[in-house]
């Protein structure tokens, strides 16, 4: 994987996702951020993008050393300009601009942040607000980076945390020397709606892990078919493996999945988790394995930038 002398390798960016909560995703996201820089002699940046219940910290122990709010663009009506016509109530398309009476009101937590009634508002009676839908937090794990998103009590709109963390990650990585920029790994939210598609919206690869379970093969086959039009290379895992299962054996050869490895349904495994360690602290054998995916996925994102 190292870059010919006197160019840096462009920095790969790979999703972990999941059709299901509770399959091992954050625990692998964690596994191969400890061992990337081993594996492919390059450093990492790992971002939790499960911004509803981000707890890939609990894993890497991060230290924080920088904190920032993230917003949301909505509009503020000055009723003293406002003609009352009714075009920023008809444009909305989520109810969060209406007139009731003689009154034009916002409803804040019902706003999208399109920005479609500051556009087309005739008389220029609406000013962009803001309104915080979390915290985006940055530090280092040892010799691994971190960030993530902490989405504030209350908040609907994931996606836009979601983005502004990989915004902010792209800044951080803009700032740095081309030859130092980090690969990134990002610990995406479960499941195939919304927050899912935008956190592996910008990854050059997407690593599904998925558990050999009849709910986790059936919503692992959504995440197949939910992620596959985005044109990203799709590989897997599989977690929690014991005897084969046949359904999970024809999707990925029906789809022409590779299987980078089986985790197998080890009680040491789940001894070193409950306390507190990683698949590749329980033995040697562990940490290759988590070594040779952190390889596998380094060379099928390779492939893909030469196909």
């Amino acid at each position: 994987m190292n870059a010919p002398h006197g160019q840096a390798a462009r920095p790969l960016r790979i999703a972990v996702a999941s059709g299901k909560g509770g399959t091992g995703k954050t625990t692998v996201s964690a596994a191969l951020a400890t061992v990337w820089a081993e594996a492919l002699s390059r450093p990492v940046l790992a971002v939790d993008l499960d911004v509803e219940e981000p707890n890939l910290h609990l894993f890497l122990r991060p230290l924080i050393t920088d904190t920032h709010v993230a917003n949301l663009e909505i509009p503020v009506i000055d009723t003293d300009l406002c003609t009352r016509c009714g075009t920023c109530r008809e444009i909305c398309q989520f109810g969060a601009v209406t007139i009731l009476g003689d009154t034009p009101l916002v409803f804040d937590d019902m706003c999208h942040g399109c920005g479609a009634c500051l556009a087309l508002c005739p008389v220029d009676a609406m000013r962009p607000g803001a309104r915080e839908v979390g915290r985006i937090e940055e530090g280092v794990a040892g010799d691994i980076g971190f960030a993530c998103g902490r989405l504030r009590v209350g908040e609907a709109m994931s996606p836009v945390l979601i983005r502004a963390v990989t915004a902010r990650v792209d800044a951080r990585l803009a700032a740095l020397p081309e030859e130092k920029r980090p690969d990134v790994l990002l610990d995406s939210p479960p499941g195939v709606s919304c927050p899912a598609v935008n956190a592996v919206a910008t990854a050059d690869a997407i690593l599904l892990v998925v558990e050999p379970t009849p709910f986790g093969v059936h919503d692992f086959a959504l995440a197949v078919e939910a992620f596959a039009p985005l044109g990203k290379p799709l590989a897997v895992v599989v977690n929690k493996a014991g005897e084969p299962d046949a359904q999970l054996a024809a999707i990925c050869a029906r789809e022409n999945l590779p299987v980078l490895a089986a985790i197998p349904d080890d009680r040491a495994i789940v001894e070193t988790y409950a306390r507190g360690g990683l698949l590749p602290d329980v033995s040697p054998h562990y940490r290759e394995l988590c070594r040779d995916i952190a390889k596998k996925l380094a060379a099928l994102c390779r492939e893909a930038r030469h196909a």
